[in-house]
């Protein structure tokens, strides 16, 4: 007997999944909003976007079979946010075309950003007096409550389209490689090409602002032209706004670049070349503090400390698998018939001191320590004072071990990071990141790595979140993100497992059993980069270091030149910290002042009474004085304070 035919009107169905796990049956060719509807008549009429797979995608977005599913609404979420966000950009787009001239301005890109959102332009000549005006007509815009609508074109009719518009003619070059078509959004008489998502309407965006102007390559790429970029944000109403706008103004005032150049920490100068940060001594002395504290951890828990240099052939980096996976960030030259790199990384050399010896399994772990500097080609419009810069050192730790050592010494890690945030009062969050798109190794490498690394966050009871993709491409790693004083998070310390390096080097030990055994490799980082953290703590501080940490810890104030050979002698006894005496020809209170904006820890005043009575009065950085205070009473709290690392002085603070 023969099947029957289908009938007509039947309809391929596909399952999506929901958050909740459960899975949702439609038609093959539904759209994120026709799943919501699917689901509810309520949902459905309040969907603005999807996500599939973790993507952000527009509600008209078709879905797939076994996708993961998931509806946005205009709930004040952070994925709303990011939508409404993306239509703030293309009102100031409009808004920039409708004052200026539309035939000479291009349009670049206009995405949303953790923040906010930007959108470049070139041939756009503007400044920051010009923001006023075009957030006015933004403004206009949003509360003309235009509908934002969404038409799918064919290719040739986009490149008609845009046959004026340079930048978005080579964006489609490349849409037109995996589509049949591509979108545009219109609002009133303006549209751009855009894969969206947006609002329904621009009355839909809350509260807009622009904050700067900045230039940017095109693509990112200083070999593109130089545009104009555009920085806004928008929030749903004015009190989320201004409360975003008060902590961008503690941000500004605790910018690390104006602290740094206001306490002489360090300078990035022209004639050195861009990335590339000068310590000048008070600099130096915190980060010589930093380095101590971390050799001091590294001595209790059996590290040893190893040197490498700052270059090397590319054979080294052929091996490790940075050359084919880094290349593009490594700074690279010739020198006669070999060509060198400089190091983005320090643990190729370590591997190499590892592979130069004969182990045995009663020798592992072996755990090398390096304060190494590395070389990382950052696009230059990128570069940003200490926060991202071509040449950083690393408080690096590279460990090779035998398989049952893994949990023991990853959580002695990870006891080791959690002493340096806690001494420092940070808040911190853990992540476990999992193989990038761009990787070396196995499928089976990989899977066992990171069940090591699970193994050992979920065997001790730790908490953290999966960043999916975010490994380094040659092994998994825990990841630590901490916050500072006001509430900004930080990517710092890290463990990564690593099965390929020992691969790639051939490294092997004797066994128990006189068979050779491949070790594991640990890398692992207490600060993330000395710069990066030496910047979060300038800003977490606002340049007001602990006692420890202070470059200088103590000032001596003389009352009057009559008092300057005792304040002398009081700071001869106060010669174990980094004391100064103020001697300029001053008053008192210019002193404080003075003692005051250099941020100093401690101030001893010394008068003609303290100079009878054999004492000091102290003042702190809080603005408390005591009077009649007994010099070793003084210098014992010193010595505690500091010995013990205490986050503010405390002296006067019971």
């Amino acid at each position: 007997m023969s099947e029957p035919e289908p009938e007509a009107n039947s309809q391929e169905r596909i399952a999506v999944v929901l958050p909740d796990g459960s899975e949702l049956e439609v038609d093959a060719d539904a759209t994120v909003e026709d799943c919501a509807y699917e689901i509810g008549p309520g949902l459905g009429s309040d969907t603005v976007a999807g996500k599939l797979d973790g993507d952000l995608v527009a509600k008209e977005e078709p879905v797939y079979d076994s996708a993961e599913l998931e509806i946005i609404t205009d709930d004040g979420g952070e994925e709303y946010l990011r939508v409404m966000r993306h239509s703030a950009s293309h009102c100031l787009a409009q808004a920039v075309e409708r004052l200026y001239d539309a035939e000479e301005v291009k349009l670049a890109i206009g995405p949303p950003t953790d923040e906010g959102f930007y959108y470049d332009f070139d041939n756009l000549d503007v400044d920051e007096d010009d923001l006023e005006e075009i957030e006015a007509e933004m403004e206009e815009i949003v509360e003309a409550d235009y509908e934002i609508e969404r038409e799918d074109v064919s290719i040739e009719e986009a490149e008609e389209r845009l046959e004026d518009e340079p930048y978005k003619l080579e964006l489609l070059s490349e849409f037109a490689d995996e589509n049949d078509q591509v979108s545009f959004y219109r609002q009133g008489e303006w549209e751009d090409l855009c894969a969206g998502p947006h609002v329904d309407s621009t009355g839909e965006i809350g509260a807009v602002k622009l904050l700067e102007i900045a230039g940017a390559y095109w693509r990112g790429d200083e070999e593109n032209e130089m545009q104009t970029r555009i920085y806004g944000t928008a929030f749903e109403d004015e009190s989320d706004l201004e409360e975003f706008l008060e902590r961008k103004r503690e941000a500004e005032k605790r910018d690390h670049r104006r602290i740094g150049n206001d306490m002489n920490l360090f300078s990035i100068q022209d004639v050195t070349g861009p990335g590339l940060p000068l310590y000048h001594p008070p600099g130096k002395t915190v980060l010589k503090e930093l380095e101590d504290f971390v050799e001091d951890l590294n001595q209790d828990a059996g590290y040893d400390y190893v040197e490498t240099p700052h270059v090397f052939k590319t054979d080294l980096w052929h091996r490790s698998g940075h050359y084919e996976n880094y290349a593009d960030d490594m700074f690279i030259f010739d020198v006669g018939d070999d060509e060198f790199g400089l190091k983005p990384m320090n643990c190729p050399g370590h591997a190499a001191i590892f592979q130069d010896q004969s182990w045995s399994y009663r020798d592992l772990p072996i755990r090398y320590a390096e304060n190494g500097k590395v070389y990382r080609k950052e696009q230059r419009g990128e570069l940003s004072g200490l926060s991202r810069v071509w040449a950083f050192t690393i408080d690096d730790g590279h460990l090779f071990v035998r398989p049952d050592q893994i949990e023991q010494e990853v959580e002695e890690i990870m006891g080791m990071i959690t002493d340096v945030l806690e001494t420092f009062d940070l808040e911190y969050e853990m992540a476990l990141a999992t193989r990038p798109e761009k990787s070396v190794g196995s499928d089976e490498i990989w899977e066992r790595a990171e069940d090591q690394l699970r193994s050992v966050l979920e065997d001790h009871g730790h908490e953290y979140e999966i960043e999916e993709g975010d490994g380094a491409f040659y092994g998994p790693k825990i990841d630590f993100a901490f916050e500072d004083a006001i509430g900004r998070s930080w990517d710092g310390p890290t463990v990564q497992l690593d099965f390929n390096m020992p691969e790639r080097f051939d490294l092997s030990y004797v066994g128990e059993d006189n068979e050779e055994h491949r070790p594991v490799m640990i890398h692992r980082a207490l600060y993330g980069s000395y710069e990066r953290f030496f910047m979060m703590l300038i800003e977490h501080f606002e340049g007001k270091f602990p006692l420890w940490l202070a470059p200088e810890q103590v000032r001596v104030l003389p009352i009057s030149d009559e008092n300057l050979e005792y304040a002398r002698e009081i700071a001869a006894e106060f010669d174990d910290f980094r004391v100064e005496v103020d001697d300029r020809d001053s008053t008192l209170e210019r002193k404080i002042r003075a003692a005051h904006d250099d941020r100093v820890p401690y101030q001893i005043i010394v008068g003609d009474n303290e100079e009878e009575a054999g004492n000091i009065s102290v003042r702190d950085r809080f603005e408390d004085q005591e009077y009649d205070v007994e010099i070793e009473a003084f210098k014992e709290h010193l010595e505690d304070e500091r010995d013990e690392q205490r986050p503010q002085p405390d002296f006067l603070q019971d």
